[in-house]
């Protein structure tokens, strides 16, 4: 009996998890170039003292991890010259007080100095790790497909475009920021789109139709443990009552 409520919790707790990772995508539904993550799990085998154990075939829900979607969220277009989606492989390089990170929203603006910045202000890199800078009397910026910049001064740089042997093991930072320690791998074919974002690749159904199922799962392992506990009381009930 001990036993199944340790299992049925080991579930709950799962469940719980993941719960929370759902709500996280749903929550985020409408971020610009959010990613949708989804949990890993694995069976648990208890470890056994001896051959004879009785308790070596109990396995228990184990969450190891999470997983995220890579794949393109849908292009929107705006209209703002300095909006710049990715179609394809690829993360803008971030200049932030902790370092390079890296960022998928290009919902970018000039601050006071002329930077292009991102919408925290923190500057975008271009290739050769410098940051572009615009006059104001500058004409129209121009972003080509392979991310040149140009003005009606000629061409002021060109976007870094970078993507990373195993961009699974880049740690989310908030503000749509990644960091990672693994070295950059630049993009050999770049694809920019001016004037258009990309939008998060949550999507609403499938997260629904998870949230569902989870909760289905979470209501039969309580079922589960209650079972168990009543199973428990019953039998110590029995034990203690008078002969």
């Amino acid at each position: 009996m001990d036993n199944a409520l340790l299992i049925g919790l080991s579930r709950q707790s799962a469940m719980a998890r993941e719960m929370s990772v759902i709500a996280n995508n749903l929550a985020n539904m409408n971020t610009t170039a959010f990613k949708s993550q989804t949990m890993l799990f694995d069976e648990y085998l208890m470890p056994v003292a001896t051959e004879d154990s009785q308790d070596k075939t109990l396995s228990f829900v184990q969450d190891y991890g999470q997983v995220r979607n890579l794949s393109d969220g849908e292009l929107k277009t705006t209209g703002n010259p300095l909006d710049v989606a990715i179609s394809g492989e690829g993360m803008f390089q971030i200049q932030t007080p902790n370092g390079t990170q890296y960022t998928r929203d290009g919902h970018f603006q000039l601050d006071d100095q002329g930077q292009l910045v991102t919408s925290q202000g923190m500057p975008v890199l271009t290739g050769a790790g410098s940051v572009l800078r615009f006059a104001a009397d500058e004409g129209q910026v121009s972003i080509a497909r392979d991310g040149t910049v140009s003005t009606d001064r000629g061409q002021r740089g060109k976007l870094a475009l970078v993507t990373f042997a195993n961009p699974q093991n880049m740690k989310a930072n908030g503000d749509g920021l990644y960091s990672t320690t693994e070295a950059e791998i630049p993009v050999t074919n770049p694809h920019f789109v001016q004037g258009s974002i990309e939008g998060s690749n949550v999507n609403s159904i499938v997260e629904m139709t998870n949230m569902i199922d989870v909760q289905r799962s979470y209501i039969s392992a309580a079922k589960l443990v209650q079972t168990a506990d009543e199973m428990r009381r019953q039998a110590i009930s029995q034990i203690a009552a008078p002969v």
